[in-house]
């Protein structure tokens, strides 16, 4: 039975994951969510590889979940041979390469967004409860308020340096995401990787949003 190893976005807060993590372990799952320093400018995918490294390193078969920015770590790490699988959820998934930075711009997701804010009559402008809180349970939100952090230019500016792993690769998408709308998810996932995302319902916090469809999803 594989261990999961769970990747959270920008800002780095492990938290992200806390209610997905007790439902795996039920599952019979050792389950465990890294904490980043998302805000520390003196990290950067290098630092965030070797934290994410000694946390697989107790597990023989690990599968890594990562959420949003997280794909940039996961990549990093991807080729461990204690790898089993790569999962990306709601996720950039990078090029060899690419800077975090860089992807928005080719990908094109500002455009994405911003285009499915005018289909979906929702503000163009990026407002947290709009584009991240919009299906998230107010006391789940509130709890995690004071917990966030903002994530470093370093983070962005380091090169995703990786080949990608011959594991099993999987995309979930959510389709309540405005942040990275479901048509752009796919359309990166069929040009980045040639597979099409697994669509679960739930927005851009996915694992607080619906953490029992996410995570029967991960344990299929």
């Amino acid at each position: 039975m594989p261990s999961f190893v769970l990747i959270p976005g920008a800002g780095g807060v492990a938290w992200y994951w806390h209610r997905v993590v007790p439902l795996l372990q039920s599952l019979g799952h050792d389950t465990v969510a890294v904490d980043l320093p998302g805000d520390d400018e003196s990290a950067g995918l290098p630092e965030y590889a070797e934290i994410t490294k000694e946390a697989m390193a107790p597990y023989d078969d690990v599968v890594l979940v990562a959420q949003s920015m997280g794909g940039f770590t996961a990549a990093v790490v991807s080729d461990l041979p204690n790898v089993s699988g790569l999962v990306f959820v709601n996720a950039m998934i990078p090029l060899p390469g690419e800077t975090a930075g860089a992807w928005w711009d080719n990908t094109g997701s500002q455009e994405a967004r911003t285009a499915a804010a005018a289909v979906g009559g929702y503000p163009v402008e990026v407002d947290l409860d709009v584009y991240f809180l919009h299906d998230v349970p107010i006391d789940v939100a509130a709890a995690g308020a004071n917990l966030q952090r903002n994530e470093a230019d370093r983070a962005f500016e380091s090169v995703c340096d990786f080949s990608w792993p011959s594991v099993p690769i999987t995309v979930i998408a959510g389709a309540d995401d405005r942040f990275f709308p479901l048509d752009f998810q796919r359309r990166v996932a069929r040009e980045r990787l040639g597979i099409e995302p697994v669509v679960i319902p739930g927005g851009h916090l996915v694992a607080l949003s619906n953490p029992e469809g996410l995570a029967t999803q991960l344990a299929v």
